[in-house]
């Protein structure tokens, strides 16, 4: 009775399993002729369901989603703008190709489901069918092409550094060059730049217009101008300029080498600095030429001529480093060249051995004096190096008062010009009398409070007429 039982209950369970097998045999075959029917209807297609953006492409070709979105790149118009100290650059999307990844986009979209997985390939195949599936678009732009433009501005800002030089010998600076830092354009960070604004595309918010201002990296030297030295040769602590535009070629070469004689020159701490005995003799015997000169209230020819634009240069960056002026002398009269650029009365007068230009280094330091010409833009610079110690310098506008008109035009014969050639050398000066007022301070305590007075007589255009056959 019992073996009987046994077999009955286990034929009941041969028929539940046989039917449950059945069953998903069943399943399986409606699934798989599902599968099939679907990928022989969706052969080279996009399976239904898939969207993108949440617009439906099932049943589409690639090539429709790369059309589609070639469409919506083609009506991108933003343009970046790129700015850097008032300056600015563009470039369009559409020459940066900015936008959608068509055919990345497209790819992802046909591969939805054909993983080569089957298993998986069925679910996403099933869920895309009753749920439908959404993808994210997929962006980009020719990176190669932006990096081309950025490294173009690159040339434009891009700054090398300035090593530091300090050379010295026998008492006087050889060499120098102060460090300098430069500067860099932040290539990277301005392609991050770009490329962050590219979810705008799918948030539809793309402006017309993108600012972006340029980053630009300091770059400092490897070494700087304190380490290149021991003698304290920091910083520029004043500067003088002026200009000679309208100079005669004898009165620029003696600009320039008062100019290179006087570079270089080391200032002690609490030395009383000479500029007529720093320069030494003006004479054609040390080089100088024939140029015209103030002499008994007349302009004449004369070694030197040019020399008080060096002076006069030279007075100026004492002034800016707030230096204590023991000697200075005006001009007797308005020199047109130093009012090129200047207010009236910033001028200094040198003639060994009655007139000097004299100065006290009170720094506690030592000053290098540094001069040089441009003779592109006619401009002489001085700059005094040394260390800073808080001082500041404020001079006021200088006061004209007295003035008297100038007389006639004078002409004077020079052998040096073709006859029949007139050349003018000096311009009309009112006569006057001016002065301006310089105050230097530190930590607030008023280290210098002096006026600086100059008379001036009236003076006359002056015309070189040419008598040479």
């Amino acid at each position: 009775m019992q073996d009987f039982n046994f077999w009955a209950k286990l034929k009941t369970w041969q028929k539940l399993i046989f039917s449950l097998v059945g069953v998903d045999l069943a399943i399986f075959f409606i699934i798989t002729t599902c599968s099939v029917l679907l990928e022989k209807k969706s052969a080279g297609k996009i399976y239904p369901g898939v969207r993108i953006e949440g617009k439906d492409f099932g049943g589409k070709s690639p090539k429709d989603v790369e059309d589609y979105f070639h469409q919506k790149n083609s009506q991108i118009s933003l343009t970046f703008t790129f700015h850097y100290q008032g300056e600015t650059a563009t470039i369009s999307a559409q020459d940066l190709k900015w936008g959608y990844d068509e055919r990345l986009i497209s790819a992802q979209a046909f591969s939805f489901g054909r993983s080569g997985n089957l298993l998986s390939d069925i679910y996403q195949k099933a869920f895309s069918l009753k749920n439908g599936y959404n993808l994210s678009s997929s962006f980009c732009y020719d990176e190669q092409r932006l990096t081309v433009f950025l490294e173009n501005l690159a040339k434009k800002i891009d700054i090398p550094p300035q090593e530091a030089l300090f050379r010295f010998a026998n008492g006087r600076v050889l060499a120098f060059r102060p460090s300098t830092s430069g500067q860099v354009l932040d290539i990277e960070t301005t392609k991050k730049e770009v490329h962050s604004a590219l979810p705008l595309l799918e948030e539809g918010k793309l402006p017309a217009f993108l600012e972006i201002e340029l980053p630009v990296k300091a770059v400092e030297p490897k070494v700087n101008t304190a380490e290149a030295n021991n003698l304290g040769i920091k910083e520029s602590v004043g500067r003088g300029t002026s200009r000679f535009s309208g100079s005669i070629a004898n009165r620029i070469h003696n600009i320039q080498l008062a100019t290179s004689r006087l570079n270089g020159i080391l200032v002690t701490p609490s030395e009383e600095f000479s500029f007529d005995k720093a320069l030494g003799d003006v004479s054609k015997f040390t080089g100088y030429k024939e140029a015209y000169i103030i002499k008994e209230g007349r302009t004449i020819l004369g070694d030197g001529g040019g020399v008080c634009q060096v002076s006069t240069t030279f007075f100026r960056a004492l002034l800016d480093a707030g230096l204590p002026i023991t000697e200075r002398h005006p001009h007797s009269y308005r020199v047109a060249y130093y009012e090129q650029g200047s207010p009236v009365g910033f001028d200094a007068s040198v003639y060994d051995p009655q007139w000097d230009l004299k100065f006290k280094n009170d720094t506690g330091s030592y000053l290098l004096i540094q001069s040089f010409t441009d003779l592109k833009t006619a401009t002489l610079i001085f700059e005094l190096y040394g260390t800073k110690d808080g001082r500041i310098t404020t001079t006021s506008k200088p006061e004209v008062k007295n003035q008297v008109p100038p007389p006639e035009d004078l002409y004077q014969d020079d052998p040096n010009l073709p006859k029949g050639e007139v050349k003018q050398i000096d311009w009309k000066a009112t006569g006057a009398d001016v002065s301006f007022l310089r105050i230097v301070k530190r930590n607030g305590k008023v280290l210098i409070n002096e006026v600086f007075s100059s008379h001036y007589q009236p003076w006359q255009a002056v015309f070189l007429r040419g008598t040479k056959e």
